[in-house]
């Protein structure tokens, strides 16, 4: 007669990785509702757009590499993963228990609770240190144009002209205006990310007064049909 054998115990589901997936787009639900200025998205930013948004980082550099808005911190994982070490991040997060996350997640990375839109004064606890990138996952279209621009001055006023700034956006044009950028940045975006949930695009941002401007044909298109204003008539 055959040995039984005893029935293998089931696996848990869902399995931690599920789970936690499942606790992130609930806290990011949460914040949502309670400040959807501040947060600008219904779940975290996807493994394909923390990629692109990473890529652009070189690894190699000195200096910190200060993210805004990292949430739940796929983007500062990819970051990782592309070489940058926990020690030369800077994670710059608005909501509490976003930062109690972080902190427990990336051991050894600086988490500063502060306004990512005041970044002079969050970020004075760097004591000067020197910053490679600011790499940004807020929700720039929530704000006005002069609350924008003023973000990219202030990067690259703290990191020189040899910064890089990464910006995502699910809009179809820059996220920093078109017209601020002239004679001061170029400015590239990635083809849409469409595994991502929803598109999106990302921006790469470098202080250059002769610098590209390389938008979407579909945002060229449509700048060139706006209406014109009417013409005044003649006396």
């Amino acid at each position: 007669m055959p040995l039984s054998h005893p029935p293998k115990s089931a696996s848990p589901w869902p399995g931690p990785a599920t789970r936690q997936a499942i606790a992130d787009h609930a806290h990011f639900l949460k914040t949502l509702i309670g400040r959807p200025r501040l947060t600008g998205s219904v779940a975290p930013s996807g493994r394909y757009l923390a990629r692109a948004m990473a890529h652009p980082v070189d690894p190699s550099r000195d200096g910190l590499v200060v993210e805004l808005g990292p949430g739940t911190g796929p983007v500062t994982q990819a970051l990782i993963e592309r070489g940058v070490a926990p020690g030369r991040l800077a994670l710059v997060e608005y909501d509490h228990g976003f930062c109690r996350l972080l902190g427990q997640r990336f051991a050894g990375a600086r988490i500063i609770q502060g306004d990512a839109y005041d970044l002079p004064r969050t970020l004075a606890g760097l004591d000067g240190a020197p910053i490679a990138a600011v790499v940004s996952s807020l929700p720039l279209l929530n704000q006005p144009p002069a609350r924008r621009v003023k973000l990219i001055e202030d990067a690259f006023a703290l990191m020189g002209p040899q910064g890089l700034m990464v910006q995502f956006t699910y809009g179809i044009a820059s996220p920093i205006p078109r017209e601020a950028c002239a004679q001061r940045f170029s400015a590239h975006c990635t083809a849409p990310i469409w595994r991502n949930l929803p598109p999106a695009r990302v921006w790469t941002y470098r202080a250059d007064r002769n610098g590209a401007f390389a938008e979407p044909l579909i945002a060229r298109l449509i700048r060139g049909v706006a209406p014109r204003p009417p013409r005044a008539n003649k006396p």
